[in-house]
């Protein structure tokens, strides 16, 4: 395998620009905001833990409080992406990893904890406390430009720029046009201040999402590598256990066959009806081989199909609900259309995607189509499962989750290149999260979720 190493430096790096009177502007906007901001925060804050134990009333409030943190989140990313025209994706919610409440607090727990919205809470704060330092530097400047008049009229002393007491008329235009100075630099200053707070706080979280995107990047590498190679010693074990053994015996059975065909037909028939049995049945383990390796019904109807005619194969009875329309997905992972209590050898499937269904990218739909397979495999060879549930969602958010349940009696472990290796580096080489729970006695489950092709 040859590895590419990207050098960098191989193009220069464009600066953000200065935008000095805009980001004096930004600072004054959010100078004059900011205070009445940060005291409803606080305010949530408190109410929420005054009436924690009132009825539940504070967890409610505190709930507002991270989704009013999330906006404020969101509005300073932007701000700053937009003043100096940097690349910066916007805040987005945490996604659930799991319908229902229970993947709604999850998906809240992580938001409540996430270090992108807090870093750039944290600059909007310091952007409200420069941004009123400011506006006295502003209201400074304008005093200062109005003292350097003072010898015009007819008063004997005046206060100085900064409220530093009474000074003589005679000294006014040289405090007066110092204090200007003064305050111009101060607000010059405290706006490339912060301009690089910003930058390094907020802009520069884009540098760690790159770097998060190459760790991942690199994590999927190396998954598709492995499970690769995981498919490969698989391929490998079945030809050299199975059909290959097979095959031979069908060379010798005809080999016998040939030598009887003159001296007795008859236990020459017999070879050979011996041999085509044979045959068929190294033609029927290679189809299944081949199924393992690409399921052309994946390809031509889908994963509703698919996963249709593998829960029919099933040894076990497995009950398949799958819904392919974001907008349906959203409910319990139990009930509704598309669920089939599948039986071994057969069983009727009613569709749950409906004519308005999405189809997923076909790295997805295979990901997940193999890796419920092997779930299912271990079901019913090592798990001594007498019943499965398959069920399927695409998520809003371009998401395909899945998730196999059975009553087996658990403690199903990861094993270098064992099944579930297998399927935890195939969701790694698609970009997708895997869990597994199985504790001892049972049950067993096996949730995927896998990032659709945009």
């Amino acid at each position: 395998m040859t590895t590419q190493t990207a050098t960098a430096g191989t193009a220069p790096a464009v600066k953000p620009p200065l935008r000095i009177p805009l980001t004096i502007l930004h600072l004054a906007g959010v100078g004059v905001i900011g205070g009445a901001i940060f005291g409803m925060l606080g305010g949530l804050l408190g109410t929420g833990l005054g009436l924690l134990f009132v009825f539940g009333v504070g967890i409610v409030v505190l709930v507002g409080l991270v989704y009013v943190l999330f906006g404020v989140g969101w509005f300073e990313i932007a701000r700053v992406a937009a003043l100096y025209r940097v690349p910066n994706a916007p805040l987005r919610l945490q996604p659930r990893d799991r319908p229902g409440f229970g993947g709604w607090l999850r998906a809240l727990g992580r938001q409540a904890i996430d270090g992108r919205m807090w870093r750039a809470v944290a600059n909007f704060a310091i952007t409200a406390v420069l941004g009123f330092v400011v506006l006295r530097l502003f209201w400074a400047l304008l005093w200062s430009m109005i003292i350097a008049f003072a010898p015009l009229t007819s008063a004997e002393t005046i206060v100085g720029p900064f409220g530093g007491g009474q000074i003589p008329v005679s000294w006014a235009p040289v405090i007066g046009v110092l204090g200007a100075l003064a305050s111009a630099a101060g607000i010059i200053g405290l706006a490339l201040l912060a301009r690089t707070l910003a930058l390094a706080i907020v802009a520069r979280a884009r540098e760690v999402e790159l770097t998060e995107r190459v760790r991942a990047s690199t994590a999927q590498r190396e998954g598709a590598v492995r499970a690769a190679d995981v498919e490969r010693t698989r391929i490998e074990r079945d030809l050299h256990d199975g059909v290959q053994p097979r095959l031979v015996s069908v060379g010798m059975t005809l080999g016998l066959a040939q030598q009887k065909i003159d001296t007795d037909p008859d236990a020459a028939k017999e070879l050979i009806s011996e041999a085509h049995t044979s045959t068929k049945a190294a033609i029927t383990e290679l189809r299944q081989l081949a199924r393992g390796i690409h399921a052309s019904v994946l390809d031509d109807r889908g994963l509703d199909a698919a996963l249709s005619a593998l829960a029919s194969r099933s040894p076990i009875p497995v009950q398949l609900d799958v819904r392919m329309d974001p907008s349906t997905s959203s409910g319990t992972q139990g009930g509704g259309s598309g669920t089939q209590s599948g039986t071994p050898g057969g069983g009727a499937r009613t569709p749950g995607g409906g004519a308005g269904a999405s189809r997923p990218g076909r790295d997805a739909e295979a990901a997940v189509y193999f890796s419920i397979a092997e779930s299912l495999t271990n079901a019913a060879k090592h798990s001594r499962a007498s019943e499965a549930r398959v069920t399927v969602r695409l998520r809003e958010g371009n998401v395909l989750w899945a998730r196999v349940e059975d009553n087996g009696m658990g403690g199903a472990q990861v094993i270098p290149g064992g099944g579930l290796d297998g399927i935890a580096n195939r969701i790694l080489a698609a970009g997708g999260t895997f869990r597994l729970d199985s504790p001892q006695g049972g049950p067993t489950s096996l949730e995927v979720n896998v990032p659709c092709a945009s």
